[in-house]
């Protein structure tokens, strides 16, 4: 791994936040974003409290504003391969490293922060909607992999991803029973794994990838 850049100032606080732990299909998407102090957009909060509305127009206000901000991902394969927690810690690790400012901590949400970072981390549960640059964070992670979804809605029209995003709502349960799984599904996730008649008494696929 290449090393981070130079430190670019004594306080350079990063917040850290993921997307997409719970679908049955899709990528998750983790990213990291670094505020300017005096230009915080206004309205910032856990994404999962705001339309989408106001996220698709918080999203290039914060990426427009922001001193620093990155998006990294974890593929279905690097899902089933590492699970879901694992997957998401390598997303934000990914993120933390992709960031053009290196910063002095890392606010990560939830309880456990990846390995790995340039900086000191701290993990706070319910961050996304204590922390400003975490909210940001959540923020585009949620707007970026819904966008990733509806892309690859284009690819399987028929399991409805544009519209639940790949969560096991009943619409997309029904496919999956009618079409089986596709290229995107997390083949360790309990609704995907039952079809594939794969072990029942393990989260993740047992077999090698």
């Amino acid at each position: 791994m290449s090393q981070p850049p130079a430190l670019a100032g004594p306080e350079l606080v990063a917040g850290i936040d993921e997307a997409g732990r719970g679908p049955l299909a899709g990528p998750v998407c983790a990213a990291a974003v670094i505020l300017h102090p005096s230009r915080v957009p206004e309205g910032l909060d856990d994404s999962k409290r705001l339309t989408e509305a106001t996220r698709e127009a918080l999203a290039p206000e914060i990426q427009g504003s922001a001193r620093a901000w990155a998006l990294a991902w974890a593929s279905p394969v690097e899902i089933d391969r590492l699970n879901i927690l694992e997957a998401t810690l390598l997303a934000m690790r990914r993120a933390v490293w992709m960031l053009q400012l290196t910063p002095t901590l890392a606010l990560v949400d939830g309880n456990r922060c990846p390995a790995g970072l340039p900086c000191v981390a701290r993990a706070l549960v319910g961050g996304d909607a204590l922390e400003p640059a975490i909210s940001a964070a959540s923020i585009l992670a949620k707007v970026a992999r819904d966008r990733e979804m509806r892309r690859l809605d284009a690819e399987h029209p028929q399991y409805g991803f544009g519209r639940h995003k790949g969560y096991g709502t009943r619409e997309h349960l029904a496919a999956l029973e009618r079409l089986g799984p596709c290229a995107i599904h997390r083949r360790s996730f309990a609704p995907v794994r039952a079809l594939l008649h794969l072990d029942q008494g393990s989260d993740q696929d047992p077999r090698p990838r």
